[in-house]
């Protein structure tokens, strides 16, 4: 995935282009790590299409794109949470109007080892070990092993979505924060790998990031509920209670080139793609 994003941002550099819409046939997208790969897909399918089109894709977190798009400094920014009333201020101050599109779904992962015999957990224990409350693997019917907490660094919107609506349990006026002794990493993937070779291990992403090498466990609201599997079915259906929306920012209506490639990702082609990359379309 590396070379593809130094790849495309090597063909963008190369047009002379910098800041934001310059080049009338280009696009420069940034933020949120969760939707890289699903970017990096849609772009490539576009250009293939559109010969002579460039599409510049990069990461660094949801606040990081919406940041880029408030200073002009990116087209489209990706976002795995919705715009915050200070961003929009921001944004207002310096003459940008966001405007949001709803491009996937997703469903959020709660990981473990595969060697962890723990595969099930509720809601609230999921919180409890997030905010460092549960710290022994052993209170959970696990292993005597000191919990070992991931989570993403505070300028992900996977970062403050799980905070919101997990650790918080959604509600605005809950203090919640992750435990101070949480290690924030700075990609989904790094999640991905630590929990791989760490047996004590655990941490959240959303379900694109899946692999063989990690072990998701089955989430249920509370203990009279349904243990459920972050697979597509259940975030459509809406039985998996870690689930969310995934949008495009612009400044403003999208138009011309940005308008086409949004046009494009919303189409059939475009949501089979999202389907292709372990999301959930929106039609």
């Amino acid at each position: 995935m590396g070379r593809k994003i130094f790849v495309i941002l090597t063909m963008f550099m190369g047009l002379g282009v910098s800041g934001c819409g310059t080049a009338k046939n280009s696009l420069q997208i940034k933020g949120s790590d969760t939707m890289v790969n699903l970017l990096q897909s849609w772009a490539e399918k576009y250009m293939q299409k559109n010969p002579g089109f460039f599409a510049a894709v990069t990461g660094g977190g949801s606040g990081t794109g919406i940041a880029s798009l408030i200073n002009g400094t990116c087209d489209i920014a990706a976002s795995s949470r919705n715009i915050k009333e200070k961003e929009v201020s921001q944004a207002k101050q310096s003459g940008v109007v966001p405007y949001e599109t709803k491009v996937a779904l997703d469903g959020l992962a709660v990981v473990v080892n595969p060697k962890n015999s723990v595969s099930r957990l509720t809601i609230e224990q999921i919180a409890r070990i997030f905010t460092g409350r549960i710290t022994n693997w052993k209170e959970l019917d696990g292993e005597n092993k000191k919990i070992v907490v991931l989570s993403r660094e505070v300028n992900s919107g996977t970062h403050v979505y799980f905070k919101e609506h997990v650790l918080r349990t959604g509600n605005p006026n809950s203090k919640e924060e992750f435990s101070p002794y949480a290690l924030l990493l700075s990609s989904s993937q790094a999640i991905a790998d630590e929990v791989a070779t760490n047996p004590s291990a655990i941490g959240y992403y959303g379900m694109g990031y899946l692999s063989p090498k990690q072990k998701p466990v089955l989430v249920a609201k509370d203990e009279k509920s349904k243990y459920m599997l972050p697979i597509i079915e259940n975030v459509v259906n809406g039985k998996y209670p870690i689930s969310r929306p995934l949008f495009l920012y612009t400044n403003g209506t999208p138009e011309g080139p940005v308008k086409k490639f949004v046009d494009f990702i919303l189409s059939k082609e475009g949501q089979e793609i999202v389907l292709e990359t372990d999301f959930v379309p929106i039609k």
